[in-house]
C-alpha cells in the first residue's frame, strides 16, 4: 500500500510543474481614454432664426471599454468588446448647439494578433471586429418645445492597434488606438449605366467615426 502511495504521489509531482506551465486560455482586459468623434452632414440644411446648420455630430468624450477574448495558439485571438461614450450630441453649421447628452454604445467580435512569444514581456497587436453602435436618446429643450430623439442601433466595424506590456505574466498593461466607422445612411447621388447591368441609382455612403486612444489593464489566465 505505502508503495501504490509513493507512486502516486510521485506521478502527481511529475504532472503538476506541466499543468501549472501551460499557456494562458483567455485573456481579458479594460480600458479607459478620450474619443474624438465625427457625424454627418446632413441632406437638407436647416434654417433657423439663430443660423443655417448643416451638420450632426457627437461630441468629443471620454470612454471606456472591456473585453474578454480566447486565445488560439500563442498568437491568435477571438473574442467579444464593448466600449461606452458619455457624449453629446452637436448640431453645426453658422455656430455649434449642444442638443443633449447622448450615451454611445459598441458592442463588436473581433479577432486580434498578439506579436512575440506568449512570455514576452512586450507584445505588438492588431485587431479588427464586427458589430454594432449604439447611439442612445437624446432629451431635448429650447424655446418652443421639448422631446426626445429616439435612440438607433446602425451596424459598425472597429480597428486597432497597440502595445501590451506584462509587469507579470498574468497582468499587463496595454495602449493603444482604435477607429469605430458606423454605417448611417446613403443618400442619393445620381444613375450609373453600363451595357450588362442596365441603370441603377449610386448612393452615397455617410459614416460616423469615432478615434480613441486608450489605455488599461490586460489579464490572461
Amino acid at each position: 500500500m505505502r508503495k501504490v502511495s509513493l507512486l502516486v504521489v510521485l506521478a502527481t509531482l511529475g504532472i503538476a510543474p506541466s499543468a501549472f506551465a501551460q499557456d494562458p486560455r483567455v485573456e481579458a482586459g479594460v480600458t479607459i481614454g478620450w474619443m474624438f468623434a465625427d457625424g454627418i452632414d446632413a441632406e437638407t440644411a436647416i434654417v433657423a432664426p439663430s443660423g443655417v446648420y448643416d451638420r450632426v455630430d457627437p461630441k468629443d468624450s471620454f470612454k471606456w471599454g472591456a473585453n474578454v477574448g480566447g486565445l488560439i495558439g500563442p498568437n491568435a485571438e477571438v473574442g467579444f468588446m464593448f466600449s461606452q461614450a458619455y457624449s453629446q450630441l452637436v448640431v453645426g453649421g453658422t455656430n455649434e448647439v449642444e442638443v443633449g447628452d447622448m450615451t454611445i454604445g459598441n458592442y463588436h467580435g473581433y479577432f486580434a494578433y498578439n506579436w512575440g512569444d506568449i512570455d514576452s514581456m512586450i507584445r505588438p497587436y492588431l485587431f479588427g471586429g464586427l458589430g454594432a453602435t449604439t447611439f442612445g436618446s437624446v432629451d431635448y429643450a429650447t424655446a418652443l418645445r421639448t422631446g426626445t430623439i429616439s435612440s438607433s442601433t446602425k451596424f459598425s466595424s472597429t480597428w486597432g492597434l497597440g502595445v501590451k506590456v506584462y509587469t507579470t505574466p498574468k497582468v499587463g498593461f496595454k495602449f493603444g488606438v482604435q477607429w469605430t466607422p458606423t454605417y448611417i445612411k446613403s443618400d442619393e447621388e445620381g444613375w450609373w449605366c453600363d451595357p450588362w447591368w442596365g441603370c441603377y441609382v449610386v448612393g452615397d455612403a455617410k459614416y460616423a467615426n469615432q478615434w480613441d486612444l486608450a489605455g488599461g489593464v490586460t489579464f490572461r489566465f
